[in-house]
């Protein structure tokens, strides 16, 4: 049987699915029909078709995407495991002592850079005192190095401390960045879904960190560190960024998030933020540390601020009397952006606050009224994000 054959029996069959159909209904003692054309049929079909496979295409990416995290984190593993043999390290100093030393000194600074600007002050973090307890291996060979090249010896034990250093780092970030991504998720956010629209606006020149000479830091453990800091990096900004503070000093809350009754048609409506009633004037405030992407009359909304947080949290201030910050304008938390008014569509003064992730309003309530404990984690994330960020 011919391709051409078979093709047009499948498009026969699949005709014979889509027919002219009528439904005949009985009630009170009346008879009605409902008639379904094939034409509608066949639509509803391929809508339907579309949603299931758009949805597949979707799920399929993330799912690539998640094994390519995973595969990344076993490379970064097995690559770990293969640390320069104490030969090999024998081998560098035995070619040039100077150059090795130029080396550790420029892996001191590295060191020394990456604990200022992301960690502070890490317990025991002088790499100049000797370790109380070294590993067995690192032991062996800093006794071969002192054997053959004895006056290496002194620089052995120094990289010996920076490598000890550079895991104690290591183990801290990790640390930290499980403490962020349990806090993110109490927030009913994904931290994986954060961090990669954070990696999304990175970029510039590739420039080896010991100039042209050499391709990388040798010691994966460094290279482990790097990647360790960025993700902590990653995750303290994003959780930083969580809108967590009252934006206005009231505590009567006149409308929730969803489904309500709308004030002036009393029809279902969706109501996307909360509203918190007040007198007019009463200050408004920044939810979070942001950027103003908008600041003026904005329709129904009345006098409105809108903040951009980083990655991709939006918090809106609306029915506002008066504005006091400008579009472009960075704004920290707590900051007093406007006043509480009843501009626009608004049956009295209050205050219309919403969050908005990607352009999909979500339910603020689970940020102001998030755990204490959660919210000294984010206070500690916010304290070393903002630090790092006045270095800068």
């Amino acid at each position: 049987m011919s391709l051409k054959t078979r093709m047009s029996g499948w498009k026969n069959r699949i005709a014979g699915w889509f027919i002219d159909r009528e439904f005949f209904m009985r009630a009170n003692g009346q008879v009605r029909f409902l008639k379904l054309s094939a034409q509608l049929q066949r639509r509803v079909a391929g809508t339907v078709a579309s949603v299931v496979g758009l949805w597949l295409v979707v799920t399929l990416g993330m799912a690539i995407n998640q094994v390519s995290v995973t595969a990344q984190r076993v490379a970064l593993s097995e690559q770990e495991a293969k640390v320069e043999s104490a030969e090999e390290r024998v081998a560098n100093y035995r070619g040039s002592i100077d150059e090795v030393a130029k080396d550790l000194e420029r892996r001191q600074k590295m060191l020394e850079s990456l604990s200022d600007q992301y960690l502070g002050d890490v317990p025991e973090a002088n790499t100049q005192t000797p370790a109380k307890a070294k590993p067995a291996a690192e032991d062996q060979t800093v006794k071969t190095i002192s054997a053959v090249v004895p006056e290496a010896a002194g620089l052995a034990r120094v990289e010996v401390r920076q490598i000890q250093f550079a895991e104690k780092m290591t183990k801290v970030a990790l640390a930290r960045t499980s403490k962020a991504e349990a806090a993110i998720r109490q927030f009913g956010l994904n931290p994986d879904v954060l961090a990669r629209q954070a990696r999304s606006a990175q970029g510039g020149v590739f420039e080896p960190f010991f100039g042209s000479a050499k391709k990388d830091v040798r010691d994966p453990r460094f290279l482990k560190l790097a990647a360790s800091l960025s993700r902590m990096d990653a995750m303290e900004r994003a959780l930083a960024a969580i809108p967590t503070s009252m934006p206005a000093a009231a505590v009567m809350m006149s409308s929730g998030f969803g489904f309500r009754s709308d004030p002036f048609t009393g029809a279902g409506a969706m109501h996307a933020g909360l509203d918190f009633k007040g007198p007019v004037g009463t200050p408004i405030l920044s939810a979070a540390e942001g950027r103003v992407t908008f600041a003026g009359f904005n329709g129904g909304y009345g006098k409105t601020v809108e903040i951009t947080h980083a990655n991709g949290l939006l918090t809106r201030y609306a029915h506002l009397s008066g504005v006091h910050v400008t579009r472009g304008q960075m704004v920290h938390r707590g900051l007093q952006i406007g006043r509480m008014g009843s501009t626009g569509r608004s049956t009295g003064s209050h205050l219309h606050f919403e969050v908005r992730l990607n352009g999909r309003a979500i339910n603020p309530r689970k940020f102001l009224e998030a755990n204490p404990d959660v919210l000294k984690v984010q206070t500690v994330a916010g304290n070393r994000a903002g630090n790092a960020a006045k270095e800068l």
